[in-house]
C-alpha cells in the first residue's frame, strides 16, 4: 500500500520547498493548515511567481540562485531568506480585498496577478541581479489544467507549469540511482525533482500505473470545512499525465550551483511521446477542505 512520505509545498514558483508534515486539500493544490494567524486562507503551492517587468515568469532555469530563496509561514506572513539578503516579508492579508494590478504570463497562458510591492521587487532585483517582481495570484482568476487529459474534472491550477499537484515515489528515486552510480554519478535528493507528495511501499514508477489513490473514508483526516464532518471526507487523487523533465534536477536545491543534468541516464529509460518523464501530474477529484499526512495511507486503484 501506498504511504504518504514527504509533502511539500512550493508558495514561490521555482524557489525553495516548504516541507509539511500535514497539508489541506486546497481549491488549487496543497496548502498550509489554515490558522487564524495565516490571514483568510492557508499559503498555498505556487500561490506567488517571480516575473520580469512585462511579467513573464522567471525559473532556476535561467536563474539557479532562485534556489536558495527559501520560505517560511509565520505571524501572518510569508518571508523569504535568501544568503547575503535581509529577510523579506509579505503580509497574508485578506487579498480578496485587493484590486489585480497585473498581468503575468505562464507559458502559454495569461493571468491576473497582485503586484506585491517596491520592497519585494528591490529584493529580488537585487539578489537576482536582473529587474523582477513579485506577483501573487489572484483568486478571482480562473486558470485550468489540461482538460484533454483531467476529462470532466476541471482541475483548478495557480503558478504551476499545469497541474496542481506532482506525486513521484521513492522507489523511483532510487532506481535512477542506481543507474547514476553505475554510470559513476552521484546518486540525487528528492528536492532536484521537486514533487508535491512522496509516497513509499510501492514499485519503481508504480505512480504511473495508478488510475487513482485514496484515503480511506473512516480514516480521513481533519476537515478544514465545519459542515462536512471529518470522517466522510475521503481524498481522491488522479494521475493525469507523466511529467516531462527539464534542465531543472541539473541544479544542486542547496548551493543554487549546476552539476551534471540526470537526463541523460533517464533518456536510456523514461523517454516517451511527453519526452523524458519522471513523476505524475496529478489533480484532486473529492476531499477539497481535507487534510493528508506524512505516514497516510493511500489505497491505490490501478490502471489494469
Amino acid at each position: 500500500m501506498a504511504i504518504i512520505s514527504q509533502l511539500t509545498i512550493y508558495p514561490v514558483k521555482s524557489c525553495a520547498g516548504l516541507a509539511l508534515t500535514e497539508t489541506v486539500i486546497g481549491v488549487a493544490g496543497l496548502e498550509t493548515p489554515h490558522r487564524p494567524s495565516d490571514g483568510a486562507h492557508g499559503v498555498a503551492d505556487r500561490e506567488w511567481m517571480i516575473v520580469t517587468a512585462a511579467g513573464h515568469f522567471l525559473t532556476q532555469r535561467e536563474h539557479p540562485r532562485m534556489a536558495l530563496i527559501v520560505p517560511s509561514v509565520e505571524a501572518g506572513a510569508l518571508h523569504l531568506a535568501a544568503p547575503g539578503m535581509p529577510d523579506l516579508t509579505i503580509s497574508l492579508g485578506d487579498v480578496a480585498l485587493r484590486a489585480p494590478g497585473m498581468q503575468v504570463r505562464v507559458w502559454d497562458h495569461a493571468c491576473t496577478a497582485f503586484d506585491e510591492g517596491d520592497a519585494a521587487r528591490e529584493w529580488l532585483s537585487d539578489y537576482l541581479h536582473t529587474s523582477a517582481r513579485l506577483a501573487r495570484f489572484d483568486p478571482g482568476h480562473t486558470r485550468l489544467s489540461n482538460q484533454h487529459l483531467t476529462g470532466a474534472i476541471k482541475a483548478l491550477t495557480r503558478f504551476s507549469d499545469g497541474y496542481p499537484l506532482l506525486i513521484l515515489s521513492e522507489a523511483s528515486l532510487v532506481q535512477l540511482n542506481e543507474r547514476l552510480q553505475q554510470a559513476g554519478r552521484e546518486p540525487l535528493p528528492m528536492n532536484r525533482f521537486r514533487p508535491n507528495l512522496v509516497i513509499t511501499g510501492v514499485e519503481a514508477h508504480d505512480e504511473d500505473r495508478f488510475a487513482a489513490l485514496r484515503t480511506q473514508p473512516d480514516a480521513a483526516t481533519d476537515s478544514t470545512i465545519a459542515s462536512e464532518p471529518a470522517a466522510t471526507v475521503a481524498v481522491e487523487l488522479r494521475p493525469v499525465k507523466p511529467c516531462p523533465r527539464c534542465p531543472i534536477p541539473s541544479i544542486d536545491q542547496a548551493t543554487g550551483a549546476r552539476g551534471p543534468d540526470p537526463l541523460d541516464i533517464l533518456a536510456q529509460y523514461r523517454g516517451s511521446a511527453d519526452g523524458i518523464v519522471f513523476g505524475q501530474n496529478a489533480v484532486v477529484v473529492s476531499g477539497f477542505g481535507a487534510m493528508l499526512r506524512t505516514g497516510q495511507p493511500l489505497e491505490e486503484e490501478w490502471k489494469f
